[in-house]
């Protein structure tokens, strides 16, 4: 089975460490749905079966999404693919959107799992950072999502900003395991030329993230949130028994998905797809049966690649009967070749299973890179 993504290209406010794709201006945001909703009908032959087991709204904020917008997509998707009986939908917001009156209105569209961007449960962070909520509102928000009735939230988390110290991550995790949701995505702190914070590091405003204190809130993560009850999936991904996000779970083991909306990715095994990353010319081509997209025909060499540098992410790990299976020899006896090369306490083998070990995480892309082809 697949997935489907959507990009939802609005929010509030520029964050300053965000680099996806986004407006703050929300006048076209009717037109937009209207686009994506008429980009459904034309990749509905996109993938190779019509079964989705997930759905993503993913942005951006999503959550400023209305009621009757959301029920479109919905209805508009419902009329292409036939959707799993246990499908996950789930929804990117932000804690400043989630009244009580909003939940409702998410759970009656069939949500059934939030990503919660709380990112801090600090107020001078999280005033830094340009994020429209306080933490008083990041808690609770979570517990009155509860008490509607979801029961499979995830939570964002952000490490290695000026404001944390070894102490205060300790304590910004503890109030996340504390809150009894049943997943946590929690990305270290990265510096983007374009954004407000690239261009302040680039000004001196701002210094660079201390990958040394990143790497030690890193391992103080896995070990806490693994004591907890959380299975540390995909590098920046922890869930509890049962509740692994299948979209990230799909995304990380190379299964297919369709990607809508402006600067969404797509991938069907054989090509990889990406839309423009502008709003208005998203809308214009598709209203004008236009050009909204390229397209890539991925080798051999892309796919292995790309399945080592996903792969070695996540506890599943490499694979060499998949390599074997689906690319040959040459490329099962290079990966052995080029893995043997890497210090032992890197990685476990298992059968014909390797994985990273804990240490071997903190260096995951730079692995994947020694190995690529």
């Amino acid at each position: 089975m697949a997935g489907i993504y959507l990009h939802i290209p609005f929010c509030k406010q520029a964050c300053t460490y965000c680099d996806f794709h986004f407006s703050t201006l929300l006048k076209n945001k009717p037109e937009l749905v209207k686009a994506i909703c008429k980009e459904i009908e034309l990749r509905k032959d996109y993938l190779a079966t019509k079964k989705i087991e997930s759905i993503y709204f993913g942005g951006g904020t999503p959550s400023l999404l209305s009621k009757e917008e959301l029920q479109n997509i919905f209805t508009t998707l419902s009329n292409y693919f036939v959707w799993d009986k246990q499908i996950e939908i789930t929804l990117e917001c932000n804690p400043d959107d989630l009244t009580k009156e909003k939940l409702q209105e998410l759970k009656s569209t069939g949500i059934n799992r939030l990503s919660i961007g709380l990112q801090s449960f600090n107020d001078e962070e999280l005033k830094w950072m340009n994020r429209a909520h306080t933490a008083e509102e990041s808690e609770t928000c979570v517990k009155l999502a509860q008490n509607i009735g979801f029961d499979n939230i995830t939570i964002d988390l952000i490490y290695g900003s000026k404001f944390q110290t070894i102490e205060s991550w300790k304590q910004t995790l503890q109030k996340a395991i504390d809150l009894n949701v049943q997943h946590i995505s929690s990305y270290n702190l990265t510096v983007e030329k374009k954004t407000k914070l690239g261009i302040d590091v680039l000004k001196g405003k701002e210094k660079e993230v201390d990958d040394e204190k990143s790497a030690e809130q890193f391992l103080i993560m896995i070990e806490m949130l693994e004591k907890n009850g959380f299975i540390h999936y995909e590098i920046s991904n922890f869930a509890k028994t049962g509740f692994i996000a299948v979209h990230n779970g799909n995304y990380w083991k190379g299964e297919k998905y369709l990607g809508l909306g402006p600067s969404a990715h797509s991938f069907n095994g054989n090509t990889r797809q990406w839309n423009v990353a502008n709003n208005n010319t998203y809308i214009k081509a598709l209203n004008e049966d236009g050009a909204y997209f390229e397209i890539e025909n991925l080798t051999p060499e892309n796919r292995y690649n790309e399945y080592v540098l996903t792969g070695l992410r996540t506890i599943w790990g490499c694979d060499i009967a998949y390599i074997q299976n689906n690319l040959g020899t040459e490329y099962v006896k290079h990966f052995i070749d080029e893995i043997e090369k890497q210090n032992i306490s890197l990685y476990e083998k298992e059968n014909t299973v390797y994985r990273l070990t804990k240490k071997g995480r903190l260096l995951a892309d730079k692995i994947a890179m020694d190995l690529f082809v």
